[in-house]
């Protein structure tokens, strides 16, 4: 893995990423410039298309699963624990041999070099201020899609935002709704999209939506589920996991970069039969889904960064 990665970095010098080279970053885009950038669509996509992710937990090995059964198109990944962009650019990926146990991993630098996949979706980790100080967030966010676009310039580029603890203090809503301006697009976009080679990187709004999700929910407007924790797995003791989805929350997921990613709506979808190993999904009741599709459908057309077709 570090033998491609170490390619990678060498082939990015020699295609002009002088400011890798130079260990600096041009000045970020004024969020104007980033908005008139991101204002321009991509052309909704006329069938399936084969999709890399790389990421983390928040990825997970199902909602990518459950989104190819979706769409029916193909998909491959790479994960860690809590990984940043940096940690797998430089391959001190924790847990890799754990969380990549499964067909569906492909290393991220032959994944990218290949050319394979004209969708690719980065996540960065969260606590996202640590990312930001600690591991150099716009530049790897750079990097990696300098890569994929330098291996196939008409891949189509995504950030997958996503989301902090349940117990954050400064509240999880709160954080959702502050973070993308602030962090999200204002650092990580802004700063990556402003250096030569990486081009438009749209947003896939997972956070956005597991928000407008919460508050229906909370509402009394999703029949059969009651609280935010609905949407959140438990731990091996039935206590809650302030962080990682279960099935329903999932399927959540992988209708957003469905509606994102193909510019329809997931209204009428089939809801995936099965998990990345072949287990089951726990099934929704069919109002339970209809009220998450619609949610999904209603956040993310109303959603400036997506790329959707306004037509």
């Amino acid at each position: 893995m570090r033998k491609g990665i170490l390619a990678l970095a060498i082939a990015a010098l020699a295609g002009g990423a002088w400011w890798w080279q130079q260990g600096r970053l041009a000045k970020p885009l004024t969020p104007d410039d980033l908005a008139a950038r991101l204002s321009v669509p991509l052309p909704a996509p006329d069938g399936p298309l084969a999709v890399y992710h790389l990421g983390h937990s928040l990825v997970g090995r199902d909602m990518p699963a459950m989104l190819a059964q979706m769409a029916g198109h193909e998909h491959a990944s790479q994960l860690g624990w809590g990984s940043s962009l940096k940690d797998h650019w430089t391959g001190n990926v924790a847990g890799f041999e754990t969380e990549n146990a499964h067909p569906k991993h492909r290393p991220a630098t032959e994944a990218l070099d290949s050319g394979d996949y004209p969708v690719v979706v980065l996540t960065e980790m969260v606590e996202l201020r640590d990312a930001i100080s600690y591991h150099d967030s716009a530049r790897h966010l750079a990097l990696w899609a300098a890569a994929a676009r330098k291996a196939r310039p008409d891949v189509r580029l995504y950030l997958y935002e996503t989301w902090h603890r349940l117990d954050d203090a400064e509240g999880w809503l709160e954080r959702i709704d502050r973070d993308g301006a602030r962090y999200w697009h204002g650092t990580l976009l802004a700063g990556a999209m402003a250096q030569d080679g990486v081009g438009e990187i749209y947003v896939i709004p997972g956070g956005p939506v597991m928000a407008a999700a919460v508050r229906a929910i909370e509402a009394g407007q999703v029949p059969g589920l009651t609280r935010r924790e609905d949407l959140f797995a438990r731990d091996a003791a039935g206590l809650p996991d302030t962080i990682h989805f279960n099935d329903v929350g999932a399927y959540l997921m992988a209708l957003t970069h469905y509606a994102v990613i193909y510019q329809k709506s997931p209204e009428g979808l089939p809801q995936p039969t099965t998990r990345a190993d072949g287990s089951p999904v726990t099934p929704l009741a069919p109002p339970t889904a209809l009220a998450l599709q619609r949610i999904v459908w209603d956040t993310v057309s109303g959603y400036a960064l997506t790329g959707l077709s306004k037509g």
